[in-house]
């Protein structure tokens, strides 16, 4: 056998056979990435298209994306029918002619504690309960109703203005339960005197019912009233000259403090607010 011989069967009994080596990325040996540019950040004043029809309440992005290439979306007058549009948060859309809302509309409820304002701006610098709820959502959620800063118990908070305006409409009439811890003993009659309806700024105010909690003094009761007349509860107890020392309100509209601790929020879910949706 010759030199030449010998060197090919050495080169042949390499530890990875024959003649084949595999590809060795030591020592700086490593493939060259290719330089990928930067993807340009997004335009927080664009917006999809689909995503702000489904924002406004209407309907799904994927039922939207049917209405976009039905041409029933219109944005600022022209129909669009191009799937993936984006427009401008001031740019007028409309569904059917219907103009529409981009925010996308949340609710939140809250175990309101003692000592918070519900006052938007509170000028004697009192706690807030948009403090509260700050992490809650982006948007600015704005409670429905007014309680007052000794108040505790439900109070809802939204930006739904329609809804907002239906749920203080007084011809609604929300069910609202309160439990009331007075100064001093309720007497029988002065609870049947609530019952029958006693006269406040020469109106009578009724209550649905009123009773005295369970194993609890007698100067506890829970009373349920369906009036939206802002310190209504204290006011009725006031005038038969008793003084309110605690008032909790433990359910509103249906909505109730079920696993919803003192402080604390949540956001309601999709049935509470279809029967929120109903009153009108």
């Amino acid at each position: 056998m010759g030199r030449s011989d010998s060197n090919k069967d050495s080169k042949a009994s390499g530890r990875q056979g024959g003649t084949f080596r595999k590809k060795s990325y030591a020592r700086g040996n490593a493939p060259i990435k290719k330089k990928t540019e930067p993807q340009k950040p997004s335009d927080p004043n664009l917006i999809r298209l689909n995503k702000y029809v489904a924002n406004s309440g209407v309907c799904s992005r994927r039922d939207a994306d049917i209405y976009i290439a039905a041409g029933n979306i219109t944005v600022n007058g022209k129909p669009i029918t191009e799937m993936g549009y984006k427009v401008k948060k001031t740019d007028t859309v409309k569904f059917d002619g219907r103009l529409l809302n981009p925010e996308k509309k949340e609710y939140v409820l809250l175990n309101k504690p003692k000592d918070f304002s519900t006052t938007i701006r509170d000028e004697r610098g009192r706690r807030n309960v948009n403090g509260l709820i700050s992490n809650a959502s982006k948007s600015t959620l704005l409670p429905v109703d007014k309680m007052g800063k000794e108040e505790t118990g439900l109070l809802l908070f939204t930006n739904d203005g329609d809804m907002t305006k239906r749920l203080k409409n007084p011809k609604n009439g929300l069910r609202k339960i309160y439990h009331v811890v007075l100064n001093r003993e309720l007497r029988s009659a002065d609870l049947k005197k609530i019952q029958d309806g006693v006269i406040l700024d020469e109106k009578p105010v009724r209550v649905q019912d009123i009773s005295f909690i369970d194993d609890a003094p007698k100067r506890e009761v829970g009373i349920e009233i369906f009036s939206s007349k802002h310190k209504i509860v204290e006011r009725i107890f006031e005038h038969l000259e008793y003084e309110v020392a605690r008032i909790d309100r433990v359910a509103y509209a249906g909505l109730t403090k079920k696993d919803l601790p003192r402080g604390h929020w949540r956001f309601l879910t999709e049935q509470e607010v279809i029967n929120l949706g109903m009153i009108r």
